[in-house]
């Protein structure tokens, strides 16, 4: 038996603990707790977004014996909507993960705003991107897409061709903390720009909810191994893995390749 000790923020209830016991779940599904979370959601989002783009990330988990063929199918549907300049649409990149989740593709595309991406679905949906679209899913064993906003701070990265590898990290945060995640990055990152400067910061919007993602270049594993080692001689780098350690339930890391149309390679 124990008494749950509640701490309230101008949003609502943010949580509900006792010696590492959750207990936000006995609230989760009330309405006053749905009303609070996506208010704090809204705040949130406009304080820490950049407001102008809408990043979709859609992953394709892929038959490992038709790769070929989804690649083929893959290029001809994503060079087609990037192409078509009714659409409006931006290829930010395409990538085959290499160490993670093995057979996976990860494709972004940018929309300018809410209403263009509304707008470009629409078209899709009835021309003829919407066959090359499905010329993929014979080869898939499942798809997910989720709809992500930059961080102000961090802007998305140009179309280059540099070479090497890339790394998408991704972070399931605890919910409410967002804005503070923001905060301690915003701290920390120009630490870690004396070594390397990601390509792009995102966070998620519609689809799996309080995540966040950042996206890095390198030539190579080795290279990356030490660049990392050398961000933690640098002042404020370590007090913000610290800080942001304690603001995510779990982490990921993905090691991606980029496919030969991706902008981003």
């Amino acid at each position: 038996m124990f008494t749950p000790v509640v701490r309230v923020t101008n949003t609502g209830v943010r949580a509900f603990t006792k010696r590492g016991i959750s207990v936000q779940s006995l609230l989760h599904g009330s309405p006053e707790a749905k009303k609070a979370g996506d208010l704090e959601i809204q705040q949130h989002s406009h304080l820490v977004g950049r407001g102008k783009y809408i990043h979709d990330f859609e992953k394709h988990r892929v038959k490992p014996d038709k790769i070929d063929e989804y690649k083929e199918a893959a290029e001809r549907y994503y060079r087609g909507i990037q192409e078509d300049p009714e659409l409006k649409v931006k290829l930010t990149g395409n990538w085959e993960t290499w160490v993670g989740d093995q057979d996976t593709f990860v494709h972004i595309t940018e929309y300018e705003n809410y209403g263009g991406y509304d707008r470009a679905t629409q078209i899709v949906r009835t021309s003829n991107h919407h066959a090359a679209y499905k010329a993929m899913l014979p080869f898939l064993y499942s798809r997910t897409s989720q709809l992500n906003q930059e961080f102000a701070i961090l802007p998305t990265a140009p179309p280059h061709a540099e070479g090497g590898i890339f790394e998408l990290r991704s972070y399931q945060l605890q919910p409410g903390t967002l804005l503070e995640w923001e905060n301690t990055w915003r701290r920390g990152i120009e630490a870690r720009r004396k070594s390397i400067a990601p390509l792009g910061a995102w966070f998620s919007q519609i689809g799996r909810l309080h995540q966040v993602h950042h996206m890095w270049q390198y030539p190579n594993l080795q290279t990356r191994k030490e660049i990392r080692h050398k961000a933690w001689q640098n002042d404020g780098w370590a007090e913000t893995v610290s800080k942001t350690a304690q603001l995510a339930k779990s982490m990921d890391s993905f090691i991606l390749s980029p496919l030969s149309f991706s902008p981003l390679k």
